[in-house]
């Protein structure tokens, strides 16, 4: 379905008993709502009504072109926006990657708005800049953002080949067809760069400012994160105020919805559950 909130479009893949206690999931970088299709069956059997958002720069009507329009109050305006236009007071908030950034800063801000929270892979913004701060491996995993800052020479080295550096990137969710489903979506004229945007448009500033969440919530880590490391991970505790449990995954990528979903479904019902 498509929702229009702050004048922009949004696609949204809907799931679940119409009168189910929503949830709302809010997907990463380079993928779209889709990410979350193997994980939502476990959820919609628990009576649960999913709304699977394809955020800014990933749906089509939802694209400003400056790259300031994709700064974190923006994106967490997005979400809250979209809870307003499908008449949602409260909803649980599932994050993965930069999908989680946004949930935490929804969490922190707009606490009212949030029953629970289960971030996937990210931890609290203040979790990774102490990470960055004190450990060189954090500093070494995150270097790959310098390059997606670069305008024109990141969606060149992504995309050259037939993207083959994105595929290769992709490489953990699955199978070929599966990384298509990503890969083939950021080949569109102006999507890539939209995607990108996020990573331009951030700020130590605007990281600083997403404060300790009050809400029951769940962090999610695998580790074979090859971006978030231990020590990221494990501070994240100190930055919730609210009921927190840390679930490791082992053995487990980046790409936890597409790699475990079961054990990430376990993981969000255990949450809803209290």
């Amino acid at each position: 379905m498509r929702v229009d909130a702050r004048g922009l479009t949004f696609e949204v893949r809907t799931g679940g008993p119409e009168t189910g206690v929503p949830v709302l999931l809010l997907h990463g970088f380079p993928q779209h709502g889709g990410e979350w299709d193997e994980v939502v069956p476990a959820l919609h059997a628990a009576r649960l009504r999913t709304y699977a958002l394809d955020q800014r720069g990933y749906s089509p009507g939802a694209r400003p072109a400056a790259v300031e329009a994709y700064r974190i109050p923006e994106l967490v305006a997005d979400a809250a926006g979209v809870l307003d236009a499908l008449g949602v007071e409260a909803a649980h908030v599932v994050g993965h990657d930069w999908g989680a950034i946004v949930a935490w800063g929804l969490a922190a801000a707009h606490p009212a708005r949030v029953r629970t929270l289960t971030a996937v892979s990210v931890p609290h913004p203040a979790a990774m800049g102490h990470a960055l701060a004190t450990d060189p491996q954090q500093k070494a995993r995150s270097a790959y953002i310098a390059l997606f800052r670069k305008p024109g020479k990141a969606e060149k080295v992504l995309l050259a080949l037939n993207a083959t550096a994105l595929r290769k990137m992709l490489g953990g969710v699955g199978d070929a067809a599966r990384v298509a489903r990503y890969a083939d979506p950021m080949r569109q004229p102006g999507a890539l760069t939209a995607a990108l945007n996020w990573y331009r448009a951030m700020t130590g500033a605007d990281m600083k400012a997403v404060g300790p969440v009050g809400v029951p919530t769940t962090f999610v880590w695998s580790d074979r994160d090859i971006a978030i490391g231990r020590t990221a991970a494990e501070a994240c505790a100190a930055h919730v105020t609210g009921d927190f449990r840390f679930v490791q995954l082992s053995g487990v990528t980046h790409w936890i919805p597409d790699e475990a979903p079961g054990p990430l479904a376990e993981a969000i019902l255990a949450r809803v559950a209290g």
